[in-house]
């Protein structure tokens, strides 16, 4: 039986269907009432600064900033000392890439892969015109990396491999621990984008072999404004050159007053992510398959993107042929899906993850992205697979007679 918090979540992602059924867990998820109640002292009462040391005030928000620094390295089973707060996994990507390039010699190598999220992507072709080298992995089919390309692409000058746990869009969980063996062995860091995956999927840093890991406290059920990099102190060999000047915070890496209430919010999250991971993880894929099936019994024409087995709990991505993603989500009144990213579907172009997989434009632009999350119910699935086969067979059905 659901907790009184999660009903609490149930209505203020579905607003019991006076809203639409939210399944786009992997843009953003709505901030847990436990989280919230975490928090909000820290915008009121105990609203001192961390970094002020000579008050009852400033000595409040440190103790509840290194209480928030260990609920996020217990998740992660990694050491407090380890987790270096910043505005969310985008800039944590950005300090780990450049930190690390601009701290190398001029002209240094790094190795990345297509399918990778824009917030490491954008940086990479950033460093490439500043004159370091790049090179960007293919993936196969399933969105997946190779861990004898990777030892392929390595060079002599190469200081950093930057490759995702879990994909954004198709929800496919990559081989990092094979990638990392493989750095081990050459002695490259390696930088691994765990936004999608943190909460979501075990992570254990004592036998995960990265060096840096990103997060992001607004993909699981924390508040948006927070993330954190995770700087492994076993790799002595990493050296990183701070985005930011200004005060020397959060081991001079990372410049700036604490947002307090937001830290207390992610450390909260971690914490209750971590209590609920191994049972809420079987449920959503309990879920997520029986979309697929449903959706499957009611559709022909249809293909699940990513790979079948190593995929995100929560992930279904599908194409629809002869559907165009954006009018099947128009038609969708009742349900909160995506097309991709949430960071590029302003963006005209069809998704850079899918054409990278070897998906054609056509069937780029026909896939949806559904994404499970903690609220989500049985009878939420039931009512989506209905919504969606009934709008596709009318897209169709204007397809291929007209309006």
């Amino acid at each position: 039986m659901k907790s009184e918090q999660m009903s609490a979540i149930d209505r203020s992602a579905t607003g019991m269907r006076s809203r639409p059924i939210y399944m786009d867990h992997h843009a953003t998820t709505p901030v847990d009432p436990r989280v919230l109640d975490a928090m909000l002292p820290y915008f009121t009462e105990k609203f001192g600064n961390a970094a002020s040391v000579n008050h009852l005030y400033g000595w409040e928000a440190y103790d509840a900033v290194e209480a928030a620094r260990g609920q996020v390295a217990s998740l992660l089973n990694a050491s407090p000392r380890e987790v270096i707060f910043t505005s969310g996994a985008t800039e944590a990507n950005n300090l780990a890439l450049k930190g690390v390039m601009r701290a190398s010699r001029p002209g240094s190598h790094l190795v990345t892969a297509a399918a990778e999220h824009r917030a490491v992507l954008d940086p990479a072709r950033r460093l490439q015109r500043d004159g370091y080298q790049v090179t960007v992995l293919s993936v196969d089919e399933h969105g997946r990396v190779d861990p004898e390309q990777v030892a392929a692409a390595i060079r002599p000058n190469t200081v950093l491999v930057s490759i995702m746990l879990a994909n954004n869009e198709v929800g496919t969980i990559n081989p990092i621990s094979e990638i990392g063996r493989v750095c081990r062995a050459k002695q490259v860091t390696l930088h691994c984008d765990a936004a999608q995956a943190a909460g979501r999927i075990p992570i254990d840093l004592q036998t995960l072999p990265v060096d840096l890991l990103s997060l992001s406290a607004h993909k699981l059920y924390g508040p948006k404004g927070v993330g954190a990099l995770i700087v492994r102190k076993g790799a002595g060999r990493v050296r990183i050159e701070p985005l930011l000047d200004g005060g020397g915070h959060e081991n001079r890496l990372r410049s700036g007053t604490l947002p307090v209430p937001l830290v207390v919010g992610f450390g909260r999250a971690c914490e209750l992510a971590a209590a609920a991971l191994p049972e809420e993880a079987t449920r959503l894929a309990w879920l997520r398959d029986r979309l697929w099936t449903g959706l499957s019994a009611q559709l022909d024409g249809i293909r699940m993107n990513g790979h079948p087995t190593e995929r995100l709990p929560g992930n279904l991505n599908v194409s629809f042929e002869g559907v165009q993603g954006d009018a099947l989500m128009a038609q969708l009144k009742g349900v909160a899906v995506s097309s991709g990213s949430a960071c590029t579907t302003a963006e005209p172009e069809p998704s850079h993850v899918l054409r990278a997989m070897g998906l054609s434009e056509t069937l780029s632009r026909a896939s949806v992205r559904f994404g499970l999350g903690r609220g989500n119910t049985e009878q939420e699935v039931d009512a989506v697979i209905d919504e969606v086969a009934q709008a596709v067979r009318k897209l169709r059905r204007i397809t291929r007679f007209g309006p």
